[in-house]
């Protein structure tokens, strides 16, 4: 999607998807994160005006609103920090209107600020400061939703991926760089934004190969930059693509609730999300096939003897499947208990009712 030149603009139906992951995937966030740190960031950085032309939110409200609407919010010691990061100027004071709407009721312990100017200058000047005062970026969520491919070099994510507490949640649209990828004006956009030329090996590629080529070469990079878990997700519109989700983060636990958070947006009309390891999971949990999720996990612990149940859970946790930790026991173990394909031992000295799987319960895969 090409940048809009009015302050405010329709929303595209497809970006639906990413504002309800976001709202999930925050509401999940906050009291864990609020819990557990004295301070915590929301960075948007790429803010836009908060809203659309027929009133719906944009991201900044939504994560705002996520907060300060939160039924444990009360329960929260850390200080809550929103950084909004938008260009443009009339946009920015249209989302300074917004925020300034909802004044009353942002507690003293929640601090709003919106910054005009271009996400990699803005972002890497705050980082700038930190460093020269000794310190690092308090645990973070920033998302990062540009139009194109300029202002997100993969320098300033990895300086942001270098603070261990610290997520990224990325929109890429493959489509910008297969129209332009070629011309001079964006070669070196497209290298900043892998932080490598080797994105030119994809240029004699075509179609889903080249597509596929982009995306792997993304997740790479992210992995080169610090996410030691890269969760990817697909929004297709039938059987076009029209954007991916790239989430990075160092906590597998982060990775199993970005995946929830991503099963749980419901179809949207024409779209759909696909999970990023090979396309085999369509999000819709009646008419899902899990045989990818069992055969994931024949394939890591067949071979191995025992394994407890909290390794297999760790395995279903991070970002070597697409499935989350909820839906191991129903959708893969229960089956194949059923089908004989597993045996299982109780904890030492504890009893097992058939098709439970309490801590401790150790699992041979045959």
């Amino acid at each position: 999607m090409a940048e809009p030149k009015s302050v405010i603009w329709d929303l595209p139906e497809h970006s639906r998807g990413k504002h309800l992951v976001l709202r999930h995937y925050l509401g999940a966030w906050f009291p864990i994160i609020g819990s557990r740190f004295a301070r915590f960031l929301f960075i948007d950085g790429f803010a836009g005006p908060g809203e659309y032309s027929a009133g719906e939110l944009g991201s900044p409200i939504i994560a705002l609103d996520t907060y300060l609407e939160h039924r444990h919010r009360p329960r929260f010691r850390a200080e809550a920090v929103f950084v909004f990061i938008e260009k443009s100027e009339e946009r920015s004071k249209h989302l300074e209107a917004l925020i300034e709407a909802r004044r009353e009721r942002i507690p003293d312990a929640c601090k709003v600020e919106v910054v005009t100017g271009a996400f990699d200058k803005e972002m890497s000047e705050a980082l700038d400061s930190l460093h020269a005062a000794g310190e690092s970026l308090a645990p973070s969520f920033v998302m990062i939703d540009p139009f194109g491919v300029s202002d997100t070099p993969m320098a300033v994510i990895a300086r942001i991926l270098a603070n261990p507490q610290a997520e990224v949640y990325i929109t890429f649209m493959a489509d910008f760089i297969e129209r332009f990828g070629g011309t001079d004006e964006f070669r070196g956009h497209l290298s900043g934004l892998f932080g490598t030329g080797d994105w030119q090996g994809g240029l004699s590629l075509q179609g889903v190969e080249r597509r596929e080529f982009y995306y792997f070469l993304y997740e790479r990079q992210l992995r080169l930059a610090g996410a030691q878990h890269v969760v990817r997700f697909d929004l297709f519109e039938g059987n076009r693509l029209v954007y991916a989700i790239f989430f990075g983060t160092g906590n597998p636990l982060g990775a199993n609730r970005m995946k929830e958070a991503i099963w749980r947006v419901d179809p949207l009309g024409g779209f759909e999300f696909r999970g990023g390891r090979g396309g085999q999971a369509t999000l819709q949990l009646e008419t899902t096939d899990f045989r990818p999720l069992v055969n994931a996990l024949k394939h890591r612990f067949r071979g191995r003897g025992p394994v407890t149940i909290g390794e297999i859970e760790a395995f279903v946790a991070s970002d070597r499947t697409d499935y989350y930790t909820t839906q191991l026991r129903e959708r893969a173990l229960i089956p194949l208990e059923d089908a004989g394909a597993i045996e299982i031992s109780p904890a030492l000295g504890r009893k097992r009712r058939r098709h439970s799987f309490p801590p401790g319960t150790r699992v041979v895969f045959k």
